[in-house]
């Protein structure tokens, strides 16, 4: 599938189906039963870190089971044959979008975009999306610095590392909505763009340095919020959900 018809399909699902609810709990039970108070209309859940370690790519088969879409967020970083082979499995587990870090390189970009690229469509007539992670949400400024050292300010950074991973084939791009206004204006309107640091106006910021509500991030033009302690720990997620859905709109 090329990758113009791949983003013109995903933008075109309904701004409810365009919220990933991040499933960061330590266990499969907790993940399937976290979905399943998500509601119909909570489709897509990101599969991160903390549970792929837990569970394995059993959770996220479970989780297609649910009906559910899944946002495998692995951040892929290592050398070019190892991120294509694991963007391979990934589309084999049926993910729907998939992430591998920028600054991994062009080669490595290059060749897990045409690992995806050479996968036939699934059963919801798409491949996965891979995105490009530019800058944590959760660093600061001085941070990055400390990591890359001489590398300029943190919109260069991310605006640079943005343009490498569409110019090396990603379908799109992780990045704050903080960051979003001035990146469309350096690479366009033609990637997928999903927003993590996703904040209801009022809530609390907790571990997230560089955050936007809803309705911020839709007017930088996000595609995709990712949303998780908003969601996940309120006393009705499904409600917490259409809420943030219908700011989203």
């Amino acid at each position: 599938m090329r990758r113009e018809e791949l983003i013109a399909r995903l933008r075109a699902l309904p701004p409810q189906r365009r919220l990933i609810t991040a499933l960061d709990v330590p266990d499969a039970p907790a993940a399937l039963a976290l979905a399943g108070r998500l509601g119909p209309s909570g489709g897509f859940v990101k599969v991160g870190l903390e549970l792929f370690t837990a569970a394995g790519p059993a959770v996220v088969t479970a989780l297609r089971g649910q009906g559910r879409e899944v946002f495998l967020d692995l951040k892929f970083h290592d050398i070019p044959n190892t991120v294509a082979s694991a963007a391979r499995q990934a589309a084999r587990l049926g993910a729907a979008l998939c992430t591998i870090h920028a600054g991994n390189g062009r080669a490595a970009l290059a060749a897990a975009a045409a690992a995806l690229a050479a996968q036939p469509p699934g059963p919801d007539g798409r491949r996965p999306a891979l995105l490009g992670v530019t800058v944590l949400t959760s660093l600061s400024g001085a941070e990055a610095e400390e990591v890359a050292p001489g590398g300029g300010t943190l919109p260069e950074r991310v605006a640079r590392l943005a343009q490498l991973a569409w110019d090396s084939g990603c379908d799109g791009l992780v990045c704050s909505a903080a960051d979003l206004p001035a990146l469309r204006r350096v690479i366009g309107p033609e990637p997928l763009v999903v927003t993590p640091g996703i904040r209801p106006a009022g809530g609390s910021l907790d571990d997230q340095r560089r955050v936007a509500t809803p309705s911020q991030a839709a007017a930088a033009g996000a595609d995709f919020l990712v949303i998780g302690r908003p969601v996940t720990q309120a006393p009705d997620p499904a409600a917490a959900l259409a809420a943030i859905a219908a700011e989203f709109a």
